[in-house]
């Protein structure tokens, strides 16, 4: 037998380093040839990395959150045969580097200490996704995520005082939405970590949960939680950041009467709803925005600040602004021109689901010329969106309510949405801004005109 180490590869995009996403294996595991290792995050996407060999996992090199360098040690497996060339000399120089000295070694693999400590942090920044191997815990503790001992399943409840509960922060948003604290909710997941499925059975048992120790519902609430951002939200806030620093934004809302455009959608769907899908708001957006960037290409452009070229770009690649368990992402709909309203809105979807299952590819999160951005029903009346750079406009989609409006002297109920949009004031006068908004206002007021070449 003999040790082989796999070093991170080059995953493309011209990068140096890339962070550890997620896990998919941990050690002792016994992994297959192309048998996923552990998903990697470059600035555009989440990429999955695959073992080049069979074998089983001696050590993972760093915990979730942590940059690896490309051509860096990313696992260590034991294998058939010799192994890779001066495999001993580098796990013995890991093994110096980590070493937190006497009494503090981490337990070798398959040896359980004489008692599990909690771990010294928690998973609250954790990247969840739908992987079938349980992802390694996270901790600030040296040496591989693995090995990092944790609470036992079913423990007394509460847990000890500092103790922090485990859990994806899918849990950890359910959990807040329901009410219920996590320090009391046991965990029979990895290390202690608390499921969804620990939270049913939590709800399940009822009040009184754990023995009677659940605090009064309108008890003091005390103690502060660390999470380290790391994963899609570092991506997400380092992007935000630069684009509210760099991008000077003005926004310009209207509101739009879609009291006529709902009448067609409502009678599309009825007339090709079971064959052709249902019919949302967006691919008439969509299609009004393919048609007013024609006549305002100023709109339709990337702007690469750091060389000072604009590019206008024919096509028109929309991006749909999804929400999704580790964030959100931005898939892109491309040739947007192209489609009709049934094929813009199977693309929406399909795209929207690849986001949300973490299966979207990343020449399908990359490459849009113009964003738009919706809260559905949470739209609210009025949001200031932040641009997707290196675009210069993004539209956002408020929520659609009936209102009395006066008509020819007439108080009538309409069904109105407004339509918030910010604009990079470095590439867009707010006088276009406002002739583009209103072209696309006139479309969606009168949607036969959605369909005149």
């Amino acid at each position: 037998m003999g040790r082989y180490i796999f070093k991170l590869p080059d995953v493309g995009e011209g990068i140096a380093e890339s962070e550890i996403a997620e896990w998919r294996v941990k050690v002792g595991d016994k992994v297959e040839e192309d048998q996923p290792l552990v998903d990697m995050l470059t600035d555009k996407a989440s990429v999955e990395i695959s073992s080049p060999v069979a074998g089983t996992v001696l050590e993972l090199c760093g915990n979730a959150g942590d940059m690896a360098a490309v051509g860096g040690p990313l696992v260590i497996l034991e294998v058939e045969g010799a192994g890779t060339k001066g495999a001993d000399e580098v796990v013995a120089q890991r093994a110096a580097a980590q070493d937190p000295g006497p009494g503090t070694r981490d337990p070798e693999p398959g040896k359980a200490e004489p008692e599990a400590s909690a771990p010294a942090t928690d998973q609250g920044g954790k990247i969840e996704t739908k992987s079938p191997a349980a992802p390694a815990t996270g901790s600030s503790t040296p040496g591989p995520a693995s090995r990092v001992p944790g609470p036992e399943p079913h423990q007394g409840l509460p847990r000890p005082a500092g103790e922090k509960p485990l859990a994806s922060p899918a849990v950890r948003r359910r959990a807040q939405d329901l009410g219920i604290q996590l320090q009391y909710v046991p965990g029979t997941g990895e290390a202690g970590q608390i499921r969804h499925e620990d939270l049913d059975a939590f709800i399940a048992r009822g009040p009184g949960a754990a023995g009677g120790a659940a605090p009064a519902m309108r008890g003091k609430r005390e103690g502060v939680e660390a999470i380290k951002v790391i994963g899609v939200r570092r991506k997400i806030a380092e992007a935000m950041q630069r684009a509210k620093q760099r991008i000077p934004h003005f926004a310009y809302v209207e509101e739009i009467d879609c009291t006529e455009l709902e009448t067609l959608r409502k009678q599309l769907n009825e007339q090709y709803g079971k064959e052709r899908g249902k019919l949302t708001l967006l691919p008439f957006l969509v299609r009004a925005l393919a048609n007013a960037v024609v006549k305002f290409p100023q709109v339709n452009v990337t702007f690469d600040d750091d060389a000072g070229i604009a590019y206008r770009h024919a096509a028109l690649h929309v991006g749909i602004a999804t929400q999704t368990p580790n964030g959100l992402m931005v898939p892109v709909v491309r040739h947007a021109e192209s489609l009709d309203l049934w094929q813009t809105s199977a693309e929406i979807r399909r795209l929207a689901n690849a986001a949300r299952e973490g299966k979207a590819k990343r020449e399908e999160l990359t490459g849009s010329t113009l964003t738009i951005t919706s809260l559905g029903a949470l739209g609210g009346i009025v949001t200031t969106p932040v641009i997707n750079a290196p675009e210069v406009a993004i539209i956002g989609v408020n929520k659609m309510v009936e209102r009395p409006m006066v008509r020819s002297g007439q108080i009538v109920i309409r069904s109105m949405m407004n339509l918030s949009s910010c604009f990079d004031h470095r590439m867009v006068d707010g006088y276009d801004a406002a002739e583009f908004i209103q072209y696309v206002r006139a479309q969606l007021e009168n949607p036969a005109t959605l369909f005149i070449e």
